[in-house]
């Protein structure tokens, strides 16, 4: 089935773990995947694999902090194939410390990526969205969006801006028919959280894929109709309702 045929999706962090997972089914779906990452050799690698198994993908070398990176990335898109059906905010940070011991440095390059750089991303394609009169923004959330452990102060902080940023957006855009949905995932089988805590119980976590498929339904939703926030959650996991 080919629901997203020809639909041009940007995907952050698209060279590993959730945003891999993402560009995989998107193109398998039929849309053309612009898999961005600022490590160049996991763009071209994620982007080598779609287009081996004969679907369509661009990689793009992108460091989402950088407004000019991030407007020359648009540009390049939209001039490449014209337009911009979908933009999923996925790129990700975190570093596991105490308030006491997070640097401001840390604190701001987390805010940076996980709360800046969506806004920077919206705003270069509403324009875009505006004109064309269509698009779905969707912003990577956490149940970190709506509840607080220790030792994760400024992804916390990220992660609630984020979803309330996504409903101020959802606002603003749905007048010019273009979606925006805060998608709060559980906990992943990805490099994000394994490669932190090694001895986490993986059998907790969600398959990245299953997310993955919630987002192509998220793009899928008929004409007309928009969920600004969806909750997706391993069956597990026991400390969420």
């Amino acid at each position: 089935m080919e629901e997203l045929k020809d639909k041009v999706v940007l995907v952050t962090g698209g060279g590993r773990g959730l945003g891999e997972a993402i560009s995989h089914t998107l193109s398998s779906a039929g849309a053309i995947v612009v898999v961005a990452d600022i490590r160049d050799d996991l763009a071209h690698k994620v982007s080598g694999e779609v287009q081996a198994n004969g679907f369509q993908a661009l990689p793009l070398v992108l460091d989402i902090t950088n407004e000019e990176q991030a407007q020359t990335a648009i540009d390049k898109i939209v001039s490449q194939y014209g337009r911009l059906d979908a933009l999923i905010n996925n790129a990700g940070t975190d570093l596991t410390v105490s308030i006491e011991e997070l640097s401001i440095k840390d604190w701001d390059r987390i805010l940076a990526v996980n709360l800046r750089a969506p806004f920077i991303l919206s705003k270069l394609v509403l324009p875009v969205m505006k004109e064309q009169g269509s698009g779905h923004i969707i912003n990577i959330a956490s149940t970190a969006s709506k509840r607080a452990w220790a030792n994760a102060s400024a992804y916390h902080a990220s992660k609630w801006g984020l979803l309330g940023f996504s409903h101020a957006l959802h606002v603003e855009a749905r007048p010019y028919n273009i979606k925006v949905t805060a998608l709060v995932a559980g906990g992943m089988q990805t490099p994000f959280l394994l490669d932190r805590f090694p001895d986490i119980d993986v059998s907790k976590l969600q398959d990245p894929k299953n997310v993955a498929a919630t987002i192509r339904f998220l793009l899928s939703t008929p004409e007309g109709t928009v969920i600004p926030e969806m909750t997706v959650l391993p069956l597990g996991e026991s400390s969420w309702p």
